[in-house]
């Protein structure tokens, strides 16, 4: 399921939130760890609590600069780097870029520290390769040749899908995916 997760990326997060939620497998019991009294009792474990706390936290803070950014830049076919875009190969797009790069690398270290977050960690780093290819293309800059023109269109369309991506994935966290 996580391999199914991960490899459709690229067809948006709304996809991997609806096929996350829909597993019919109940959890599997780790064999190698008892069950705590509190666990017994019905109680959440602390660690759980603590989970789900920095969960809410990253899905927050992400929240905070995903807003602005998306508000400013636009997302998917509304976004200066999308492949429908006639401002895919322009500055406009350079700074979305930037943004979104920014903005997964601000994921990255809100999440470097904990475990979990499989989803957002895979996204922020494609992301982060997307952006540095699109730069390194030169895209931004308008390239003549065709080559390079096609070579800059599979970054741009995961950079303008990018803050919906990071978005999903922050909120899978809450559900430890």
């Amino acid at each position: 399921m996580k391999r199914q997760l991960i490899g459709m990326t690229c067809g948006g997060i709304s996809a991997l939130a609806l096929l996350a939620g829909c597993s019919d497998a109940p959890a599997e019991p780790n064999p190698h760890r008892a069950a705590s009294p509190a666990a017994s009792a019905g109680q959440a474990e602390a660690p759980q609590s603590s989970k789900a706390a920095v969960a809410d936290h990253v899905k927050t803070v992400m929240e905070g600069r995903l807003s602005p950014d998306e508000t400013r830049f636009g997302s998917g076919t509304g976004s200066p780097c999308s492949t429908s875009s006639a401002g895919m190969f322009t500055a406009k797009c350079g700074s979305a870029a930037k943004a979104t790069g920014a903005d997964a690398s601000f994921a990255l270290e809100q999440i470097e520290r904990h475990e979990g977050f499989a989803t957002l960690r895979d996204v922020a780093e494609k992301l982060r390769i997307a952006v540095t290819r699109y730069q390194q293309l030169g895209c931004a800059d308008n390239p003549t040749e065709a080559a390079t023109r096609h070579a800059c269109l599979e970054p741009a369309a995961l950079i303008a899908q990018g803050f919906p991506d990071l978005r999903g994935g922050a909120n899978l966290g809450l559900r430890g995916a």
